[in-house]
């Protein structure tokens, strides 16, 4: 899980400071001042609930790892 959030933050890295303006600038420009705060805090939220996805996915995972470890029998002839 780890491996494709540091991918994905690999990526964002090939974005110059110059690029980002650009982006930036479009989206000023195709949703207006007024409509750029609800965007965002929508975006966020979508964030926030990938991110507890995530997390409810790996406890989910570790959870069924641990029940699936078979039992230590030690058999003494």
């Amino acid at each position: 899980m780890e491996s494709v959030l540091s991918s994905a933050m690999n990526s964002l890295a090939m974005f110059s400071g110059q690029d980002l303006l650009i982006v930036a600038l479009i989206i000023l420009v195709l949703f207006g001042g007024s409509k750029i705060p609800q965007l965002m805090r929508g975006v966020g939220r979508g964030l926030g609930e990938f991110q507890e996805g995530l997390r409810e996915t790996k406890d989910k995972l570790s959870q069924g790892l641990r029940t699936d470890d078979p039992p230590n029998e030690s058999k003494s002839s």
